[in-house]
């Protein structure tokens, strides 16, 4: 007599189980229960948000004295946005480092064998990214709100849409690099290091590209934080051109859509 073993197949009918046995959360249950299990920590030390802030409120303190005056307002305006964006950049790029000790530990392998669905294990990770991202960017304002920096609360919050997107799709990429560099955390650290600051430098965080030669211009249309970051800026002043919030809103789902696809199909193919 033959006998087959095997782990039963978490998306398999409940056909044949009593009245009273559990039912399974849902997909968006499954998401919710990743995304607060990755926010534990967050809760447990959110010193952890501030330190993450060293590198942009230093950027405000040394760029900013810089910036050369702009007219009808503060050259913050022009400046915030795009730390805002960076910062938003830089704490999702990290998300696959986590991921990756979780992995040298056991503790990934252990999630991928629970019932939890794996495009949840992704999802819910890479959203997770949007809660510090949301924090970080309170802090800014706080900071730079006293210095002739005008607080336009409702582009703001329709900002705060456009990088939420972003943030997810950059975070669900790095998840993906992550599940790569299984093991081999040079190859995620020199991958991210590569990717992350000329996609800085071509959106014109720091330095408008007005001036630029031609080939970094062609460059810069092709980075789709560029439209990110000029949709933040104008909404952070206040305005509302439809032709940039639709490009920056488009720019950062496009980047939202491929990073999940990606991260799904890495975490599914995760052994």
């Amino acid at each position: 007599m033959s006998t087959t073993t095997g782990r039963a197949d978490p998306a398999a009918p409940t056909r044949g189980r009593g009245p009273d046995a559990p039912r399974r959360p849902s997909w968006l249950g499954d998401v919710r229960n990743v995304a607060v299990r990755e926010l534990a920590p967050l809760r447990r030390q959110p010193a952890s948000v501030l330190m993450a802030m060293m590198q942009p409120l230093v950027f405000l303190a040394l760029f900013a004295p810089l910036l050369p005056e702009v007219p009808g307002g503060s050259a913050l305006q022009w400046f915030v946005p795009g730390i805002v964006t960076m910062t938003a950049l830089m704490g999702a790029s990290f998300a696959g480092a986590g991921l990756m000790d979780e992995m040298l530990t056991g503790s990934h392998e252990r999630m991928l064998v629970s019932p939890l669905r794996r495009s949840a294990l992704l999802v819910g990770r890479a959203l997770k990214e949007v809660v510090p991202m949301l924090a970080q960017t309170a802090i800014i304002l706080a900071v730079v709100t006293p210095f002739s920096f005008d607080l336009h609360p409702a582009g703001v919050l329709l900002g705060m849409v456009v990088l939420s997107l972003f943030a997810v799709g950059v975070g669900a990429l790095s998840l993906a690099l992550g599940l790569v560099a299984h093991g081999e955390p040079w190859l995620f650290w020199g991958v991210q290091q590569t990717v992350v600051f000329p996609l800085l430098l071509l959106a014109g965080v720091l330095l408008p590209l007005d001036g630029a030669p031609a080939w970094l211009r062609v460059l810069a249309a092709l980075n789709p934080m560029t439209y990110v970051i000029e949709a933040e800026r104008a909404l952070f002043a206040g305005s509302f051109p439809a032709a940039d919030v639709a490009a920056g809103l488009v720019a950062a789902a496009a980047v939202a859509v491929l990073g999940l696809l990606v991260g799904v199909r890495g975490m599914r193919r995760s052994a």
